[in-house]
Formats: C-alpha cells, sequence, structure tokens
C-alpha cells in the first residue's frame, strides 16, 4: 500500500491518521461522560474524578496534535472523487459532514485547553511535559464558565457529525454496496473508480460554508448567554457593606472591596472570592483601636472549576451553614511601622475558632484603604473531614481582603 493518496483510494498515512483520531476522539468523549457522572465525596472519588479529567484532556490535546499534523499532509495529497456525483444533495451533505468534522476535531480540543488554560487553578492537569495553559489567556471565572459552555454543547454536535459519518459509511456498505470502505479500510486495489471527475470550487465552498455554520451557530450561544444578563448588573456583585455609626465619627461605610480566598487543589493554588458580604466597621484614628464585624454569604463564593464541590456538604456547606461570621476587636500596631491586627472569633460552617487577621491601614482625611491577609486550616472547622490528608485539597486556606470606607 502506498503511502501517498490516489485517485481511487487513502494511502496508508492518511488511513493512520483517519483510524488514530478516531479511537482518540471517541475515548475522550467516552472518558468525559464517564468523568461527569462519576460521585463526588470523599478523597478516593476526587482523586478518581482528578484522574478521569485529566486522561479526558490529555487524549484531547493527543488528537488535536494529530489533527494538526493530518491536515498538513492532506493540503498536499489528492482525494479521491465522488462516487455518485449525480447525487448532487447527497454529495453536498456528505461533504458538510466531512468539513464539520474537521472544523470540530480542531475547535474541541482547543476549546477544552482555553477552558482549561481560563479556568484558575490547576484542576485535572494535562498529562504531558509541555505548559499548562496557553498563553495570553486570562485566569478568569466568567471567560471559563463560557468557554465551557461551548465545550458542552460543541460534544452534542461532534458526536452527532460522527453518527451521520457512520451511518452514511454504513449505507455506503449495506444499501449501495458500492466499495467505498476499501478507500479507507480496505484493499485499495478493490476501491472502485470514480465515476467522472471533480466538480468546480462552488460546491466545496457552499459545503464549507454549512460546515463552519454549525460551529458558528454553537459558538455563538455563550455570547447570547452573556449578553442576555442585562448591561448595569456585574458577573460578580461588588460587595457592599453600610455600617451604623457606634460613636461620633467612628463608624466607617464600606465603598468597595473584595474578599478572597485561596486553596490548594491537587498541589495547584485555585483563587476565588466572595461576591457578597458586608462588613459593619467602627474605628477610632486617635486610640487606633475599634471593632468590625463580618457577615459572609457562602453561596456566593467563586472558586474556579469546583465551585460547588467547595459550597457542598463536604466543605462549606452553604445549604446547612449559609453565613461564615467574624467577630474581633481591632488592636493598635504593636510598633510603628507594624500592621494593626483585628482578633476575635471566625464562624464558619458552624464552628467558632480563635482568629488573628492583620492589616494594613491608610487613612487620607474621611477616607480610609486596607487590606489583609491571615492562614486558616480547615481542618480547625471540620471542613473536608474525609479529606485527610493534602494530595487532593490542602489543609492551609488563605483569606485576604482589600476595601475602601469612608467616615460616616
Amino acid at each position: 500500500m502506498k503511502a501517498s493518496n490516489t485517485d481511487r483510494a487513502y494511502g496508508w498515512v492518511a488511513r493512520f491518521f483517519h483510524w488514530t483520531v478516531a479511537v482518540l476522539i471517541l475515548a475522550a468523549i467516552a472518558v468525559g461522560l464517564y468523568a461527569d457522572n462519576l460521585p463526588e465525596g470523599g478523597d478516593a472519588q476526587m482523586q478518581a474524578i482528578f484522574a478521569a479529567y485529566s486522561l479526558h484532556k490529555t487524549l484531547g490535546m493527543a488528537a488535536l496534535a494529530l489533527v494538526a499534523a493530518r491536515l498538513l499532509w492532506t493540503l498536499g495529497q489528492p482525494k479521491p472523487g465522488p462516487l455518485h456525483p449525480e447525487r448532487r444533495l447527497e454529495t453536498l451533505g456528505a461533504e458538510a459532514v466531512h468539513w464539520a468534522l474537521w472544523i470540530g476535531m480542531i475547535v474541541m480540543p482547543l476549546s477544552g485547553w482555553l477552558l482549561h488554560s481560563a479556568a484558575p487553578g490547576g484542576f485535572a492537569r494535562i498529562l504531558w511535559p509541555f505548559g499548562q495553559r496557553l498563553p495570553f489567556v486570562p485566569e478568569d471565572v466568567a471567560l471559563s464558565e463560557r468557554f465551557g459552555v461551548f465545550h458542552e454543547l460543541g460534544w452534542w454536535l461532534l458526536a452527532g457529525l460522527i453518527l451521520l459519518h457512520v451511518l452514511g459509511a454504513l449505507k455506503h456498505a449495506v444499501i449501495d454496496r458500492d466499495g467505498t470502505m476499501h478507500r479507507m479500510a480496505g484493499d485499495p486495489a478493490l476501491a472502485p473508480e470514480p465515476t467522472a471527475p471533480a466538480s468546480g470550487i462552488l460546491p466545496h465552498l457552499l459545503a464549507a460554508v454549512a460546515g463552519l455554520g454549525l460551529w458558528v451557530g454553537i459558538a455563538l450561544v455563550p455570547a447570547l448567554v452573556s449578553t442576555s444578563i442585562p448591561a448595569d448588573a456585574p458577573a460578580v456583585q461588588q460587595p457592599a457593606a453600610s455600617v451604623p455609626a457606634t460613636a461620633s465619627g467612628a463608624g466607617w461605610a464600606v465603598d468597595q472591596g473584595k474578599l478572597e480566598i485561596e486553596v490548594v487543589q491537587a498541589g495547584n493554588p485555585v483563587a476565588g472570592q466572595f461576591g457578597q458580604w458586608q462588613a459593619d466597621i467602627s474605628y477610632d484614628p486617635d486610640s487606633r483601636t475599634g471593632q468590625v464585624r463580618v457577615e459572609v454569604d457562602i453561596a456566593s463564593l467563586t472558586l474556579g472549576a469546583v465551585s460547588d464541590a467547595a459550597k457542598g456538604p463536604d466543605f462549606l456547606d452553604a445549604a446547612a451553614h449559609p453565613t461564615a461570621v467574624f467577630e474581633a476587636e481591632i488592636l493598635p500596631p504593636a510598633a510603628e511601622g507594624q500592621p494593626h491586627v483585628a482578633q476575635g472569633r471566625l464562624t464558619v460552617a458552624g464552628q467558632a475558632v480563635e482568629a488573628a487577621l492583620p492589616f494594613e491601614l491608610v487613612i487620607e482625611g474621611d477616607v480610609a484603604q486596607a487590606q489583609g491577609r491571615m492562614q486558616l486550616d480547615r481542618r480547625d472547622f471540620g471542613i473536608g473531614a474525609s479529606y485527610a490528608d493534602e494530595g487532593t485539597v490542602g489543609f492551609a486556606v488563605a483569606v485576604g481582603f482589600a476595601l475602601s470606607a469612608r467616615r460616616q
């Protein structure tokens, strides 16, 4: 068998690419469905989920590499002509499906890589020695969700195209019995000769446009979903704080700010934030002391690809404990140039623990700027008790804030 194609059949190189890519794509789909349906629970279950998604992503990357090589090979090869050029609609439909399959074999692994690159943290690494993320793709929750919508819808389209391709092959083998299968799977010598020369450019162009149109339609869905949100509604609600003054000149109202969290998952940091929280602050600049009470809406947490799991019963359990509370005394700096410390009790998932939050404070007129960060141990709150080692979820949790407040 020749390496190159002929007018009658594909050579062994094209056959190798065709069948290897087919196996990789089908395996990636199967592993992805398997991973989606794995039960969430303790450490063993999460490790199984990580392993399944890592395999899914690795199969996708392998398929993308082979598809790129196949495309380069195909550009310099002749293509066997149609056996039934008189069946114009059938020929056009078959070529449109082929074009859509080609596009899908490229954009589906690529969209998965974009999703992987944009998702904060390092959930389920690709099993290869190269870089994990594409350059110039920011870690952004909203962006990763849009790629996720496309990837989720795209696999349905790709599965449908594969089914049409298989049905078409069965029609040629069972109904037409025209020897088409010998072009890609059988003896090239038994492949039939094309009955007519290849048609002009217009049918090929129409087929390409039709195939591309299918994927453009899928790509528009995430954009339509995002534009359906009112323009004045932020993707992540900005935290608002309102503080009743406890003494003359001592109350401070938060104008804007952010409350962030960082955990370690499978050895990789994953950053997120709480979209809704309120802070009641009283502070006397003269004595440099005060009090603070912060209430956090646990359900407003976004934490990359593991947001739902983090708010689930194994971790923060937002359904049973919807609010976390930090009540503390604001202590003055121990020495000039040292930070303030908010010393008090932090209640998370129903467990109260002594906590100290060091923070920097700068006051200019009636406006105060503050930022700080503290380290916690999830085990102190009974969070993730079934994850007894740090291989899946780290013990340390970092909580940080930055805010601007105005004197009331």
